[in-house]
């Protein structure tokens, strides 16, 4: 799914993954600081711009109830990914995230399917049951 509004247990799933980035993208940014100081430079231009990524993370855990939610966080990972051209090891970030993303979208479609389905059975089974008299 690249777009859409997911159901609940994908969406709380997919948030707690995007905010857990944003975390790791933080201290992602304080190493490009870092890195950008001991060059000779003030690090601040890379420490913004990982702050605002990091940011953006956390306004789209919230955000995924919109349908551009679940893309928004697509470019996020995507812009995980550029943020390797700076400090390399952030290509990991990448990969262990963005694989979290799609086990997220995947497994959280699944249990979401088998939640809907108990529920009419519940349904079903409670409106057919016997009534009390």
């Amino acid at each position: 799914m690249l777009h859409g509004v997911p159901r609940a247990l994908t969406r709380r799933l997919l948030a707690a993954v995007i905010a857990s980035e944003s975390v790791v993208v933080f201290f992602g940014a304080l190493v490009a600081m870092s890195l950008d100081r001991t060059e000779g430079g003030s690090g601040t231009t890379w420490l913004v711009l990982g702050s605002i990524l990091a940011v953006l993370c956390v306004v789209d855990a919230g955000m995924l109830r919109r349908p551009w939610g679940v893309t928004l966080g697509w470019f996020l990972h995507l812009a995980t990914l550029v943020s390797a051209l700076v400090v390399p090891m952030m290509f990991w970030v990448f990969v262990i995230f963005c694989g979290l993303w799609v086990v997220a979208l995947v497994q959280g479609h699944k249990i979401d399917d088998l939640a809907d389905e108990a529920r009419r059975r519940h349904d079903a089974e409670s409106s057919t049951g016997p009534s009390a008299t």
